[in-house]
């Protein structure tokens, strides 16, 4: 359920981006408190979170389809180890202690998929833009199939032990945005 790894090469040669360039707030508050160990950041773009989280003591895996995200990325930090693949597709050799998927929408089946990529004791981070932010938000896909449901993110935790799921308001000039923040458990 995303455009193809052409649209985002283009999205990324655009080089006004500046939201790309820090972690997500969301993000931060969600992970603050974990001990770094392994980590897998998944659709990655440019790697906004894998740089933060691999400058914070993580070992990171970044994947994204997108050769233009990553070569942007790995210019950014050596400090992770960069794949060009499809997270629908490709499987790591290992397990993790973090799998973090932020704003991509992979489905029930691919948030599923990611949740068999943890350690024991490991954790899921899914952080997206909501349905309902297309009534009710700013900003973000204007797709329905674009937009996470609370139980579309407990149905792809299935199995897993859900600490977190709630929205998740991101104000600012324009009004405010409307996501989701799921953190679950193996």
């Amino acid at each position: 359920m995303s455009h193809g790894p052409e649209h985002w090469d283009a999205r990324y040669a655009d080089t006004d981006r500046p939201w790309l360039s820090a972690p997500s707030g969301t993000v931060a508050c969600a992970l603050s408190g974990l001990a770094p160990g392994r980590a897998l950041d998944v659709a990655t773009g440019i790697g906004r979170h894998a740089v933060w989280l691999a400058s914070s003591g993580w070992q990171v895996t970044a994947v994204d389809f997108s050769a233009v995200g990553v070569a942007q990325g790995r210019a950014r930090s050596d400090q992770v180890e960069w794949v060009v693949a499809d997270v629908l597709t490709w499987s790591p050799d290992t397990t993790y202690d973090l799998v973090l998927a932020a704003y991509v929408q992979l489905g029930v089946a691919g948030v599923r998929r990611l949740g068999g990529w943890l350690a024991p004791g490991g954790r899921l981070v899914v952080v997206g833009h909501a349905l309902r932010n297309l009534t009710d938000g700013v900003h973000g896909p204007r797709d329905p199939a674009f937009l996470h449901t609370e139980q579309g993110l407990r149905d792809g935790a299935a199995g897993l032990e859900v600490e977190r799921l709630e929205e998740v308001l991101r104000p600012d000039e324009d009004g405010t945005a409307i996501d989701l923040l799921l953190v679950a458990r193996r």
